[in-house]
């Protein structure tokens, strides 16, 4: 039943969007009784944080012996999921949302953010572990870049991108780097 559930809950919020999603609609795109919901999921702030955080983190993580190979990697996993047509109108109103609510920015910052984060810095960090990258690589910067053109393109943007954007991506995220 949870799984209809967050299925129903993404259908939802995707066509909705947060601002009117309701609990009451989940639970009737779901085929499942109010009562379901609330159990699980007091708010609608709560229910969103726990499905959409489980999503955006719920992969593996990659090590694939190289800083270019584990750069790829992310950068192939975070493609595949923002090409789908939910987190494709999910993401972005929930960006948008974020700015209107802090009590979701923040929520989704320490989920989603911090979490992906901790991923890409654990690149970073078996990088300079192997010597592909010095000890004073700026982190943060490193960090920032290996989400935002990605991001950008995808979403904001929604630009196609040719059968070698993440391979000549991830060329330029290295010598970035490494500047």
């Amino acid at each position: 039943m949870t799984e209809a559930i967050a299925a129903a809950f993404f259908e939802e919020l995707a066509a909705a969007g947060y601002a009117r999603l309701s609990l009451e609609a989940v639970a009737k795109r779901a085929g499942a009784g109010k009562a379901a919901i609330y159990r699980r999921w007091p708010s609608k702030l709560e229910m969103t944080v726990a499905l959409v955080s489980a999503a955006a983190v719920d992969t593996p993580e990659t090590d694939t012996g190289t800083l270019r190979g584990d750069v790829l990697a992310f950068l192939t996993e975070a493609a595949a999921a923002l090409r789908h047509p939910l987190p494709a109108r999910i993401i972005p109103d929930l960006l948008a949302e974020s700015g209107r609510n802090p009590e979701l920015r923040q929520a989704l910052l320490t989920s989603v953010r911090d979490t992906r984060r901790a991923r890409a810095a654990h690149v970073l960090d078996r990088a300079v572990e192997r010597g592909e990258l010095p000890p004073d690589v700026d982190r943060e910067l490193a960090l920032d870049l290996v989400a935002g053109p990605l991001y950008w393109r995808l979403l904001v943007v929604g630009t196609p991108t040719a059968p070698d954007y993440l391979d000549r991506l991830t060329d330029k995220l290295l010598a970035a780097f490494t500047a």
